[in-house]
C-alpha cells in the first residue's frame, strides 16, 4: 500500500510540475508578445520585490505545517483537523503582516528602490494575495504530511488555469502603450487566482477530513511556540537569501542604465534575460524537480539510520542521472539556441543569451540537486553560507562589471557564481558522505556522447542541407533534438553509462531473505523514479 501511494504521488508530482512549468513557459511567451521587452522587464522588476514578500509570508509555513501534522499523526494523536486549523490561522496572520507591509511600502519602494513609479499600483494589488498564499501553503503542507499529493496538485493546476484565463481575457483589452495598466491586469489575475486557489484547497481539506475516520483528538499544547520554532529559522535564512537576490535584481537594470545611458533599454535587456531566456533554461528542470522532492525523504532516512551504503547509492544515482539529463539539456539549448530564440520570441538576442547560458545548465541543475541532498543530510548551514557567498559575489560583480561591460559583464558574473557555488556544494557533499566519484562516468562519457550527437547532427545538416533548409523552426528543433538525443543515448549505452542492469529491479522476485525477523525491502524507489 505504501509503495503504491509513493508511486501515485510520484506520478501526480511529475505531471503537475511538468504541466505547471509548461503552462508558465507558454504564459511568458504570450506576455512577451503582448507587452514587449520593456513590459517584461517591468513585470520582472515588480516580481523581484513581490518575491521577497512571498518569502516573508510563506517561508517556513509549509515546513512548520508539514512537521507539526506529521508529528501529530506519527504519535497517533487522532484527527489533525483542529491542529491544521490553528496552523492555517497563524499562517494567514503571517501573510497578512507581509501584505500590509507591501501595501504600505509600495510607494517608497517603487520610487527609491525599483526607481519606477509604475510599479506602485501592481504591488498594492499583489499585497492582497499574500495572506491567502500563506494559508494555501500551510494547507499544502498538511496534505503532504498526510501523503495526499493529489489535492495539492489539483489546487495548483486550478490556480494556474485561473491566472492564465483571466489575463488572456483582460490583457488584450488594455492599451498596449500603457505598461502600468498592463502589469496591473497581469498581477490582478495573479491575486485572484491565489485567492480562489486558497479557497479551493480549503474546501478540499474539509472534504478530506470528512472522509477520514474520526478518532479522539489529544489536547493541543503550545502549538504557537512549536509553529514558531519550526518556521522562524527557515524564514530567517530564506529571508536573508531572498533579500540579497532582490538587491541583485534591483541593481542589474540600474547598472545597465549607467552603461547604456537609457533606462528603457536597460529594463528591456533585463526583461529579455531574466524574464524570457532564463525560464527557457529552467523549464526542463521540471524533469528533475519531482525526483528531488521525492528523494529527499529517502536520503534523510538513510542519513538518520547511518546506512552509509544506501546513502552513497542514492547520491550516486542522483548525481549520475542529473549529469546525464543536464548535459543533454545544456547541449540541446546551446546547439539550437538561435532557432529556439526565433521560434519562441522572434529575437536573435534571446538566442545569444541561450547560447551563452546553455553550457551553464549542467552546473545550475547539479547545484539545485546537490543543495537538496545536503539539506536532507542536515547541512542547511553549509548551503546557507554558500548562498550568502554566491549573492555577495554576484552583487559585487554587478556593481563593478556591469557599468563598464553591460550585459556581457552580468553574464560573466552568472558564469563565475554558478561555477563557484556548484563546486562548493559538490565538495561539501563529497566531504560529508565520504563518497568516491567517478569523473569518467559523471562527466567524460556523457560529454563524449553529447559531442557524438552534435557531430551526427552536423553531418545530417551538411549532407541534407537543401531539404532541411525548408523546415520550419519547430520541425528543425524536433528533428535536431531527436537526432542529437538519440545518438546521445546510444553512446551512453555503448560507453556503459546506461545499461540493462539499470532495469534489473523490474525482474526481482519477492524471495529476499528477511533480516531480524522483518522482510527486507530493496531500495528500488530511486531506480523506479529515475529509470
Amino acid at each position: 500500500m505504501k509503495k503504491r501511494l509513493l508511486l501515485q504521488n510520484a506520478i501526480w508530482l511529475s505531471l503537475t510540475t511538468f504541466t505547471l512549468r509548461g503552462a508558465g513557459m507558454a504564459f511568458r511567451v504570450y506576455l512577451a508578445n503582448q507587452i514587449g521587452d520593456e513590459g517584461i522587464g517591468l513585470y520582472q522588476l515588480i516580481f523581484t520585490l513581490y518575491n521577497l514578500c512571498i518569502t516573508l509570508a510563506t517561508s517556513g509555513v509549509s515546513v512548520a505545517s508539514t512537521r507539526l501534522v506529521a508529528g501529530w499523526l506519527a504519535q497517533n494523536k487522532g484527527s489533525p483537523a483542529i491542529l491544521a486549523k490553528k496552523v492555517v490561522r497563524y499562517s494567514f496572520c503571517t501573510g497578512a503582516f507581509s501584505g500590509i507591509l507591501l501595501f504600505v511600502c509600495a510607494g517608497p519602494a517603487s520610487k527609491w528602490i525599483l526607481q519606477d513609479t509604475r510599479a506602485i499600483i501592481p504591488l498594492r494589488i499583489l499585497a492582497f494575495s499574500l495572506p491567502f498564499m500563506a494559508a494555501g501553503a500551510a494547507l499544502r503542507g498538511c496534505f503532504s504530511a498526510c501523503r495526499q499529493v493529489k489535492s495539492s496538485s489539483v489546487s495548483q493546476l486550478f490556480e494556474q488555469a485561473v491566472r492564465i484565463g483571466l489575463v488572456a481575457y483582460l490583457l488584450p483589452r488594455a492599451p498596449i502603450e500603457n505598461l502600468a495598466l498592463s502589469c496591473s491586469i497581469i498581477v490582478l489575475g495573479n491575486t485572484l487566482s491565489e485567492i480562489l486557489s486558497a479557497l479551493w484547497i480549503q474546501i478540499s481539506w474539509k472534504c478530506y477530513m470528512s472522509r477520514t475516520p474520526a478518532k479522539p483528538s489529544a489536547p493541543l499544547q503550545s502549538t504557537f511556540s512549536a509553529y514558531c520554532s519550526l518556521g522562524l529559522p527557515v524564514a530567517a535564512t530564506r529571508g536573508v537569501s531572498s533579500l540579497l537576490v532582490t538587491a541583485e535584481n534591483v541593481l542589474v537594470p540600474a547598472m545597465l542604465g549607467l552603461f547604456l545611458a537609457d533606462r528603457t533599454e536597460a529594463l528591456a535587456s533585463f526583461g529579455r534575460l531574466k524574464g524570457m531566456a532564463l525560464p527557457v533554461l529552467f523549464f526542463p528542470f521540471s524533469l528533475l524537480a519531482t525526483f528531488s522532492t521525492l528523494l529527499l525523504p529517502e536520503i534523510t532516512h538513510a542519513h538518520i539510520k547511518g546506512d552509509r551504503a544506501a546513502l552513497c547509492r542514492l547520491i550516486k544515482i542522483t548525481l549520475q542521472i542529473t549529469c546525464i539529463l543536464s548535459l543533454l539539456v545544456g547541449g540541446l539549448i546551446t546547439i539550437f539556441s538561435a532557432p529556439l530564440g526565433q521560434l519562441l520570441y522572434q529575437s536573435e538576442e534571446i538566442g545569444f543569451y541561450l547560447r551563452i547560458l546553455g553550457p551553464l545548465a549542467p552546473f545550475m541543475y547539479l547545484e539545485s540537486m546537490v543543495d537538496g541532498m545536503l539539506r536532507g543530510m542536515d547541512e542547511q548551514l553549509a548551503t546557507f553560507r554558500y548562498s550568502l557567498l554566491d549573492s555577495a559575489v554576484r552583487i559585487a560583480g554587478v556593481l563593478i562589471l556591469v557599468p563598464h561591460f553591460g550585459m556581457k559583464g552580468f553574464l560573466f558574473v552568472m558564469l563565475l557564481s554558478n561555477l563557484t557555488t556548484c563546486l562548493l556544494n559538490l565538495c561539501r557533499l563529497v566531504q560529508v558522505s565520504h563518497l568516491h566519484l567517478s569523473l569518467s562516468t559523471l562527466v567524460l562519457k556523457p560529454l563524449f556522447s553529447l559531442l557524438a550527437g552534435w557531430a551526427a547532427w552536423h553531418f545530417v545538416m551538411e549532407t541534407f542541407f537543401t531539404g532541411i533548409a525548408h523546415f520550419s523552426g519547430f520541425m528543425l528543433l524536433c528533428a535536431g533534438s531527436c537526432t542529437v538525443g538519440g545518438i546521445y543515448l546510444i553512446f551512453l549505452w555503448i560507453t556503459g553509462c546506461v545499461s540493462l542492469q539499470n532495469f534489473a529491479f523490474l525482474k526481482r522476485k519477492k524471495h529476499i531473505k528477511p533480516v531480524c525477523g522483518k522482510p527486507a525491502v530493496p531500495h528500488t524507489l530511486p531506480c523506479v523514479l529515475f529509470f
